[in-house]
């Protein structure tokens, strides 16, 4: 039998998480997911309804994606829901023409790896601060082509201008291309109305993708969704995979959204917990932490991050080595924003192994 060049030459993207390393066992702390660091919202606990799982979920989200819709103010044709953000980024590179994507370095390694599972060829801007080589970066947008970016990005924690997103959007439409927004964690900053998640009507091109595994904690669960045209929308729902979002995930969805005061209070724990963390590890000798406006940071480690991870493994501390970031050396690990209590055990390991 003879399979598609591109799926033979595909590669799995490794991430962080409880399952990324042998041995994890209950006791460790994961600092190498972001996710939200105060859990899910407790309103989900008695909205699950498990009577419902012997029936098969709504194919078309409708009672989601109503939900979204009152809470973006966006009519539901042009939204699309997916089985976590990462469904919906393969979808996306699967509906458009095999044309060249532009692509940040280092950022999220899903989006490399769809473009060229689907024909694409990606061609890489190397910046840890886009902000500052936006001119640059523009010049290099693609004609017919697509352009991917990270808001925050990941794995460097920065945020673009909202006005900044708005020149990409407008010099890609120019060349007849299509700019990709991952705005999975914009609603853990302290700035998220830089989102442009409210301009998809006005810019055709444009296509915003969402995650409530991020802002809500619902990795277990994998639930995403995105926002564009209603044309690019209408050609994701015909080839999106039957029921891939389960009942439960549904229902998590909808009553994560109708709590009114968990964002605001993540947002808060975030901005104290990453100044604690920013000055803290700034003073352990062989690690340089950056500035992020999310929940997540980058360090750059003297020693080794492999080893780095591995010393931190046997105190019961997971971190994200992150050698394997187009863009980044071997020499980086990204850590969560979690609760004081963590983050302090964390400092103490980091000086421990310093």
């Amino acid at each position: 039998m003879k399979f598609a060049k591109n799926i033979q030459f595909h590669s799995i993207v490794h991430h962080g998480g409880p399952y990324s390393v042998s041995g994890y066992n209950s006791k460790m702390m994961d600092f190498s997911s972001n996710v939200n660091p105060l859990g899910f919202p407790g309103i989900i606990k008695k909205a699950i309804d498990y009577t419902k799982i012997p029936t098969y979920p709504d194919h078309n989200s409708t009672k989601l994606k109503q939900a979204l819709s009152k809470y973006l103010g966006m009519p539901i044709a042009n939204i699309t829901i997916g089985n976590g953000a990462t469904e919906i980024i393969y979808d996306f590179c699967r509906a458009v023409s095999k044309s060249k994507a532009l692509i940040i370095s280092p950022t999220f390694g899903e989006y490399e790896a769809a473009a060229r599972l689907y024909g694409a060829k990606p061609e890489f801007f190397a910046t840890l601060n886009l902000q500052s080589d936006l001119e640059q970066f523009i010049q290099k947008i693609p004609k017919n082509g697509l352009v991917f970016v990270c808001n925050p990005n990941n794995p460097t924690g920065e945020l673009v201008q909202k006005q900044s997103i708005i020149q990409i959007i407008r010099a890609a439409k120019a060349k007849s291309s299509l700019v990709f927004v991952d705005e999975c964690f914009i609603e853990l900053t302290q700035s998220p109305n830089q989102s442009v998640i409210g301009l998809v009507k006005k810019y055709s091109n444009l296509f915003v993708l969402r995650s409530l595994t991020k802002s809500f904690g619902l990795a277990g669960l994998r639930l995403g969704y995105a926002v564009g045209s209603k044309n690019i929308i209408s050609i994701l729902n015909k080839i999106k995979v039957p029921w891939s979002v389960n009942e439960l995930a549904h229902q998590a969805g909808i009553a994560a959204l109708s709590d009114k005061t968990f964002l605001a209070k993540t947002r808060k724990l975030v901005e104290s917990e990453s100044k604690f963390l920013i000055n803290s590890i700034s003073k352990i000798l062989g690690f340089s932490c950056s500035s992020s406006a999310t929940n997540f940071l980058l360090i750059k480690t003297k020693q080794p991050a492999s080893l780095v991870q591995k010393k931190l493994l046997r105190k019961n501390i997971l971190v994200r080595d992150c050698s394997n970031f187009r863009g980044l050396d071997s020499h980086y690990i990204r850590i969560a924003v979690r609760t004081r209590k963590e983050n302090q055990k964390l400092v103490s390991a980091l000086e421990a192994i310093s």
